[in-house]
């Protein structure tokens, strides 16, 4: 296996052992912190410019695309709706939709064809979905013979990704996610990690990627602050991080006013940093020697010092923070060189000296951003919610080097991004709403 070494600290990924520049294996690509392997990537592209192809996708989803090999896949859902949902008083609004059903699509990589359009479950009566969220926001893991699909608590589901055949499958984990789920899972040697966050519960979970049995599952166990008595400030969205520090193993997963690290192989408890907020969706990163973490809807970027953490992690123990001021509660940021890039969730793109937290530039993009932006070629690719792309120099001075529309073809809605991308081999892999796009 190999590891990408950052100090003395090492982040893991089971998809490693491939050739890094030909897979994107999970949410935020190979080393799961946003950064591409390719040396290279387009910088430059529209509608009838530099698309190789582009691929209708049915269903709503904003999960990402993966990549390896000759194939990129996408999860999606098809939504049938209630014409007269039941009124109802308290929490959520009434559900609009009656049936959810959970599909995973394989597209041919040279040609965009699609390859399997696999109907995994029927989910009857679902949980209300927020008409900003996706049934299928969660973004798969992929590696060599086997797709992990995830879709919260309606299902998660093992795929020969040759046959299309489905392996096993796990539709007993339950939680109420309120407004539907969001975190990916994450594949460590055998095991298969997921988070479920819910309004009602709260739980980390191993299981054997090879059958689906659970190996470890560990309660949140959180004392959560005062909130409505629906639980809607006990969920999350987080995706964990798999990081290793002075020698031991750490399973690093956010939530509702907690991030809580654990053993990644026996689910104990090895340290829990309070910050207060939820809704939390950044994924953690190790770089250069800190931790940063965020606290979800209350917009607090956090660098932690990692050496030597248990227990309770004491105040003391975060170098820096920033925020809540232009630091996002959706896209998860980039460190690249000493720098940190980010974008909030209103458009405003920010590089940091990763190291202390300062301000080295600070610039209004156009739109609003869910999409967490890559790292390829020396460029920040940045994806706003109504189909623009701004590619930014990762440098310590403000360049922007293209701003790219891709128009979709779809006037009924808008064909922005809530998807992040994908680049793999100098090929970059964007979803929008209604379509899956191969730019050279």
């Amino acid at each position: 296996m190999r590891t990408f070494v950052v100090a003395p600290f090492v982040l893991l990924a089971s998809a490693l052992a491939l050739a890094a520049d030909d897979s994107w294996p999970g949410f935020r690509g190979p080393s799961a912190n946003g950064h591409a392997a390719s040396k290279t990537a387009p910088t430059k592209w529209g509608e009838k410019d530099n698309v190789s192809w582009k691929t209708a996708i049915h269903g709503k989803a904003w999960s990402s695309p993966v990549v390896l090999g000759d194939q990129v896949w996408v999860t999606t859902a098809d939504e049938l709706l209630d014409p007269m949902p039941p009124a109802k008083k308290g929490g959520p609004p009434a559900n609009p939709v009656k049936q959810v059903t959970l599909f995973a699509v394989c597209v041919d990589r040279a040609s965009g064809k699609i390859v399997h359009d696999l109907k995994l479950h029927v989910v009857e009566k679902p949980q209300y979905c927020h008409p900003f969220n996706s049934f299928a926001s969660c973004t798969p893991y992929l590696e060599a013979g086997r797709l992990y699909a995830h879709f919260g608590s309606p299902g998660t589901f093992c795929v020969d990704t040759a046959t299309g055949k489905t392996l096993w499958e796990r539709t007993d984990l339950k939680c109420d996610h309120f407004r539907a789920p969001g975190s990916s899972p994450v594949v460590y040697g055998d095991l298969l990690y997921l988070i479920l966050d819910g309004a009602d519960a709260q739980f980390v979970i191993a299981l054997d990627k090879r059958t689906g049995e659970t190996k470890w599952r560990a309660e949140r166990k959180i004392k959560y602050g005062p909130g409505p008595g629906d639980g809607d400030h006990k969920k999350a969205y987080a995706t964990p991080a798999l990081v290793t520090v002075g020698g031991k193993d750490w399973l690093v997963c956010p939530s509702a006013e907690c991030s809580i690290a654990y053993d990644p192989k026996t689910g104990e408890e090895l340290w829990r940093l309070t910050h207060g907020g939820m809704n939390g969706s950044m994924r953690p990163i190790l770089a250069d020697g800190l931790l940063y973490l965020n606290s979800g809807h209350t917009k607090k970027l956090m660098a932690l010092k990692p050496n030597g953490l248990s227990g309770a992690v004491p105040k003391d123990a975060i170098v820096w923070q920033a925020g809540p001021k232009d630091v996002s509660s959706r896209p998860s940021p980039l460190v690249v060189n000493g720098l940190l890039f980010m974008n909030s969730d209103d458009g405003i793109a920010t590089c940091l000296n990763a190291k202390t937290g300062a301000v080295e530039w600070r610039e209004r993009l156009d739109g609003e951003f869910s999409a967490s932006p890559v790292f390829a070629g020396g460029h920040v690719y940045f994806c706003n919610q109504s189909g623009k792309t701004f590619v930014v120099k990762a440098a310590r001075e403000y360049a922007l080097v293209s701003e790219n529309r891709l128009a979709d073809g779809i006037k009924a809605s808008p064909p922005g991004f809530m998807a992040s991308p994908a680049v793999v081999g100098g090929e970059l892999y964007l979803r929008t709403h209604h379509h899956l796009y191969c730019i050279k």
